[in-house]
């Protein structure tokens, strides 16, 4: 089975920002491997490895009444696991637990925290639904589907042989996952130590990634959909062909503008900031740029998925990294058909060439 099969590749798939200058970083320094830091009134940061260039997750610590919300739940290894039992001792015991998606880094250990500590799973419909389906490679998230998605956009040879030597990359870095959960909906509340948190739910990234917003903290654990310097992995996968990420990804970070500039922004990547409307900014115009560099790009001569991976990562890709740029790169050229900025046809050997309109 060959998934999306971590959120890790927001570094390999994006580049950074710039523009993380205009943002507020109050906690300069992130907490240790199985330490905790506290970041307002009842909630603490965790921050976990990842076997990855990047090479971490935020997870975080919610007091509720005696016990603990834990929020998302790193990666299925034994160094996550040892850490986990260090941050365990040291705080209440654990209520439940949410996840914000399904991807590895996120939903990982849920199963194990699960039966380790006795706790239910909250997640969206759309989370859930997904992780079982990658687990068991049904609904198209199969390997064949896959390679055929990628060979119809142009990969080919040894770069194609690498993509299907990943195998059943979520089942190695996920635990058996719970068979039940709480499901979570946009715009839900619900009470955590007597305070309330909201979901909003955006897609883009992942199915129905949920963040979770404390008005009254002045709080948003945002996960994945908003990051302080780089630009969230939105890739195509072979369920949904003609899908467009970018498109959904772009809409659903414009709804955080509405909360208060002031917001404490806590990501799952990166150091807790504050800035919405700046950072909001600095993605829409670093996609912006990214697809008119690729529509000129297509001027000149029709172009293949894998013809464009200069033009969106301008560095070396290694075989994890392929990965998601294809996914990326197949995205964002959906999105300008999409937009009728290209158009696309079929060439005599089987293969989706892209051209300016």
């Amino acid at each position: 089975m060959l998934t999306p099969a971590s959120s890790a590749a927001v570094a390999s798939a994006s580049g950074p920002d710039s523009a993380a200058g205009a943002l507020q970083f109050p906690f300069p320094a992130p907490p240790g491997a199985g330490e905790s830091l506290a970041v307002a009134e009842g909630v603490w940061w965790l921050r976990m490895p990842l076997p990855f260039a990047l090479d971490h997750i935020n997870l975080w610590l919610l007091r509720d009444g005696h016990g603990m919300t834990l929020v998302d739940t790193g990666f299925n290894n034994e160094t996550t696991r040892a850490a986990w039992e260090t941050v365990l001792a040291q705080h209440p015991p654990a209520v439940r637990m949410i996840a914000t998606h399904y991807h590895p880094d996120h939903l990982g250990l849920a199963g194990w925290l699960a039966q380790r500590l006795g706790i239910g799973l909250w997640t969206t419909q759309g989370e859930f639904l997904t992780a079982h389906a990658v687990w068991d490679a049904a609904a198209g998230y199969d390997s064949d589907a896959l390679v055929a998605l990628f060979r119809v956009h142009g990969l080919e040879g040894e770069r194609l042989e690498a993509v299907i030597d990943r195998g059943n990359h979520y089942r190695r870095t996920v635990s058996p996952l719970p068979r039940t959960y709480r499901r979570l909906c946009d715009g839900d509340t619900f009470a955590v130590d007597e305070r309330t948190w909201q979901v909003i739910v955006g897609t883009g990234h992942a199915p129905e990634h949920a963040a979770l917003h404390c008005a009254s903290l002045g709080v948003l654990i945002s996960g994945d959909m908003l990051l302080p310097r780089i630009s969230t992995n939105t890739s195509v996968w072979s369920l949904e062909p003609d899908g467009d990420p970018v498109g959904q990804f772009l809409a659903s970070i414009r709804r955080f503008t509405a909360l208060p500039d002031e917001t404490l922004v806590l990501p799952a990547h990166g150091l807790p900031f504050r800035g919405i409307a700046a950072r909001v900014a600095a993605l829409e115009a670093h996609h912006a740029a990214r697809l008119a560099e690729l529509r000129e790009a297509c001027h000149a001569a029709p172009l293949t998925a894998v013809d464009v991976l200069p033009v969106l990562f301008r560095r070396p890709l290694d075989n994890h990294q392929l990965f998601f740029a294809m996914g990326e790169a197949i995205a964002h050229l959906n999105h300008l058909l999409r937009r009728g900025a290209l158009t696309r046809q079929l060439d005599a050997g089987g293969v989706y060439r892209f051209r300016a309109a």
